[in-house]
């Protein structure tokens, strides 16, 4: 027992050393124990008379101990070693407690001594890496992170890096290196650094390998420098000239983007095309000289050579001998006298040429310009057109109807059209708005715009408009002159806004708007960037505008200049999508201007063409708004029931195709529309369906949530997104539906909808589900604009010149908030103009004229401008 070995080591054997303590030359080492391995402890002392073991407290019992004796020859001193074996089982008994633990103890006459302890533990590696590194792509130079997480063991696991199975030495690449945290860093990606990387743990028990992570660099293409402009294609006439680069300066590597952008450029050139000179006729014989010859000549003028052409072969001079019948000698001077004679007559032939034309321009320069018939409307007022629209059920069709038998007509009267609000305008003459003169307007109509289909007929018949929808129904026409007009897409707030006088007068132009589907456009995005607008066609493209029209479509984007790099891109006729405007930043040419607004953007353009706003995040706290919208069927015959939650874009086009898609599905509104904002960082949207009855119903949805990944939503291009919630209801005659409907973003903004109403006869929603406005909305002259014409006209002349004390257009634009875009209407021939189509696209229809009469009035507060509406 413990108590006999007491006893005995109490009274150890006397010798020669009996004055030293003794003295451990060999100490216990901490040890592990590998799978079911015994391990050994050992001790060694001098002088001993005994040695024991002792672990957590209680001794070894002596017969587990190995003892061996012998001398120390140096010192003639007896030393004792002994040996004990620990097992698996005895470690295993006080698991949990506290570590197992041993100490030698020895003996001599002098006293005791211990040794340190030794720990035994039991040596493991688990399988399952805390973290492993993930696949990753980065562009080159930049720096890569590969963290490594190695299993929970003891002894603690060391980490070591494979890159394709050979071992990663920092001490022989200066470009790596292994953190402390065990996380494999490459400073800059190589091209060499392609690869695949496992991180490796290992101890004494066992070695794990992780996943290997895919590390691929990749190169960005770069354009290399324009080659030269190519001679050009034809050696006459008109031609082209090409210069063309490379995406070589880097070549894109490894899935790197491609280069952005145009790889070749062409322009027109022209060549003068060489004229060969040749001869006139020749001139009639003189009469024959005293030495009985006569001569004839011819110039060569018919044409003169030029540009290089050939002069003309043959001689200038021709004579020959005379007859003697023709050898009489002429009267002095008289071949003067018919010299002079032909140059006064061809001179009066120049001068009646000249008048003629003369007389031709003017006549045409009178059929072309515009004056008031009667001249009445200066003095009695603005009375409203007594004309009325040729179709009572759309009142808002053309005031004056084209006729196609006469070139021109006379309008006698204002034109201003007539309003039907109750508000009038009075703007009395005085310095700031100076009446205008009397005269006489001449107006130019061609026919009516055909039938839509015939106007789609033919837009497809031309090659460029091979990708506009073949209907009408997300499309506006309408046939415009010098009066200006409007277009609109109803339901959209898509609107293309013509200004008067933006179309040269004499020119008639069959104009057309049309909103895009986005599976029927390629408009190739990049990195970051996301579609923010419809895609909108405006046209035909190529045709000359004097002024700028302006295009207004909504748009989805949380703006601010931090978060926001929003470009307009314009497709040219070769179908390639160009950046034409950089919001924000000084315009590089003055063809295009973007007044950004809340949910809307107006653009300046004086050339048509297929525009789209796309934006680049440059944070990650950019934001698109997205509008939810819940849908369910309006009858349900079964015991299935499905909700569809639609995630969109927050712009009217997108919701207006929703709402025609689920009207031919049988759907219904179960929902008021909510927002949410949707940031760029890269966390996807989640949707769930909580607090239903489950006496009445159960979800059929087999997790607790549904997901639509983050690039689905941010790229823009999808439009429909939406996932469907199947419910089942336990009998048919359950209809009550009571559920909460949660969607957000992983840690961002969410919303949730409280769902309460009957599925056979709730009709909370209907008024959402408009129906299809019909006809060809376009308005043709005065009636598509809220400013009366004559009123406009007074406000531009009096407001474009410089005013005394600031009373000009400046003071104008700053009084309706548009002074930060004083740059750009400085730029136009008529800054009010441009301030005025603005307000025009920005207020149609329901525009309040009163705001825009106060904002007058207050430029020359001497005049007092009241401001109502019918009183034109």
């Amino acid at each position: 027992t413990g108590a006999q070995q007491s006893a005995t080591v109490a009274n150890p054997a006397s010798g020669a050393s009996s004055d030293l303590l003794p003295h451990f030359q060999l100490e216990p080492e901490d040890v592990y124990i590998v799978k079911n391995k015994a391990v050994s402890l050992a001790c060694r002392a001098t002088p001993a008379t005994q040695i024991y073991f002792k672990c957590n407290g209680e001794w070894v019992h002596q017969g587990d101990h190995v003892t061996q004796h012998s001398t120390d020859r140096s010192t003639g001193l007896p030393v004792m070693e002994v040996r004990i074996e620990v097992t698996r089982q005895q470690v295993e008994k006080i698991f949990g407690l506290e570590e197992y633990w041993c100490q030698c103890v020895a003996w001599s006459s002098s006293g005791t001594t211990k040794s340190q302890k030794a720990f035994v533990r039991i040596a493991y590696l688990r399988k399952n890496f805390e973290q492993e590194p993930t696949a990753r792509e980065v562009s080159i130079e930049q720096g890569i992170v590969l963290p490594c997480r190695p299993p929970e063991g003891i002894p603690p696991a060391e980490v070591e890096w494979l890159r394709n199975e050979e071992l990663v030495d920092p001490e022989l690449d200066a470009n790596v290196y292994v953190t402390p945290e065990h996380s494999l860093v490459l400073r800059q990606a190589r091209l060499a650094d392609t690869a695949n990387y496992t991180c490796v743990a290992k101890n004494i028990v066992a070695r794990r390998r992780s996943a290997s992570a895919a590390i691929t660099v990749y190169v960005n293409g770069g354009w290399s420098t324009w080659t030269q402009w190519s001679g050009c294609s034809t050696s006459c006439g008109r031609g082209w000239q090409k210069r063309s680069r490379t995406c070589t300066n880097p070549t894109p590597l490894n899935g790197g983007a491609f280069c952005e952008g145009q790889n070749v450029q062409k322009t027109a050139c022209t060549t003068l095309c060489p004229v060969d000179g040749a001869w006139s006729e020749w001139s009639k014989w003189s009469e024959c000289g005293a030495e009985c010859t006569h001569w004839r000549s011819r110039e060569c003028s018919e044409p003169a050579p030029r540009n290089g052409g050939l002069d003309c072969h043959g001689p200038e001079l021709d004579t020959r001998n005379c007859t003697s019948e023709l050898c009489t000698h002429a009267a002095p001077g008289a071949e003067d006298v018919a010299l002079y004679v032909g140059l006064v007559a061809v001179a009066v032939c120049l001068v009646l040429l000249l008048l003629v034309g003369v007389l031709v321009y003017c006549r045409k320069k009178g059929g072309l310009d515009a004056d008031v018939a009667d001249s009445s409307i200066l003095t009695a007022g603005f009375q409203p057109v007594s004309i009325k629209p040729s179709k009572a059920d759309n009142p808002s069709l053309l005031t004056i109807q084209p006729d196609l038998s006469t070139t021109t007509m006379t309008y006698q009267g204002s034109l201003c059209p007539r309003q039907d609000g109750p508000a009038k305008l009075q703007l009395p003459n005085g310095h700031l708005l100076s009446p205008l003169g009397a005269g006489r307007h001449t107006l130019h109509h061609s026919s009516p715009a055909a039938e839509g289909a015939d106007f789609v007929a033919r837009l497809s018949t031309q090659s460029y408009f091979r990708s506009l929808p073949r209907g009408t129904n997300n499309m506006a026409y309408g046939t415009f002159n010098f009066l200006g007009g409007r277009l609109m897409i109803p339901n959209t707030g898509i609107s293309l806004l013509i200004p008067p006088d933006a179309i040269p007068r004499g020119k008639i132009y069959e104009v057309y708007l049309t909103l895009h589907k986005q599976e029927e456009v390629r408009l190739p995005l990049a990195g970051c960037q996301t579609l923010l607008s419809p895609i909108v066609s405006c046209g035909p493209p190529g045709v000359l505008l004097t002024r700028p029209a302006i295009l207004a479509m909504g748009h989805c984007v949380e703006a601010s200049a931090e978060n926001w790099s929003i470009r307009l891109k314009k497709q040219s006729c070769e179908g390639t999508w160009e950046d034409v405007l950089q919001l924000g930043a000084e315009p590089c040419t003055e063809l295009y201007y973007c007044q950004l607004e809340a949910q809307a953007c107006y653009v300046f353009t004086e050339q048509l063409g297929r525009f789209a706003l796309v934006g680049e995040s440059l944070s990650m706290a950019a934001s698109k708004r997205l509008k939810l919208v819940l849908f369910a069927p309006a009858a349900c015959p079964s015991l299935e029931y499905n909700i569809r939650v639609y995630c969109l874009s927050d712009t009217q086009d997108v919701l207006k195709e929703v709402i025609q898609l689920e009207k031919q599905l049988g759907g219904q509104l179960i929902g008021a529309p909510r927002v949410l904002h949707f940031k760029d960082s890269y966390h996807n949207l989640r949707l769930s369906i909580h607090d239903m009855p489950s006496s009445l119903w159960k979800s059929k949805l087999l997790a607790s949530y549904q997901e639509i990944p983050f690039y689905h939503i941010w790229s823009g291009l999808q439009p429909f997104l939406h996932c469907t919630f199947t419910l089942e209801r336990l009998s048919t005659s359950t209809c009550e539906l009571a559920c909460k409907i949660w969607v957000w973003q992983v840690e961002g903004d969410g919303q949730s909808f409280t769902v309460n109403f009957n599925i056979a006869k709730d009709t909370r929603f209907s008024d959402w589900m408009v129906p299809d406005e019909v006809g060809t909305p376009a308005l043709v002259g005065p009636s598509a604009f809220k400013i009366p014409f004559l009123i406009r006209q007074k406000i531009i002349s009096s407001l474009d010149p410089p005013g005394t004390r600031g009373a000009d257009w400046r003071t104008l634009a700053q009084k309706l908030n548009l002074d930060s875009h004083l740059s750009f209407f400085a730029s136009k021939a008529s800054p009010t103009a441009m301030i005025l189509n603005l307000w025009e696209a920005r207020h149609f229809p329901n525009g309040n004229l009163s705001q825009l009469a106060a904002a007058v009035a207050e430029v020359g507060k001497q005049d007092g401008a009241l401001f109502s509406e019918a009183e034109c």
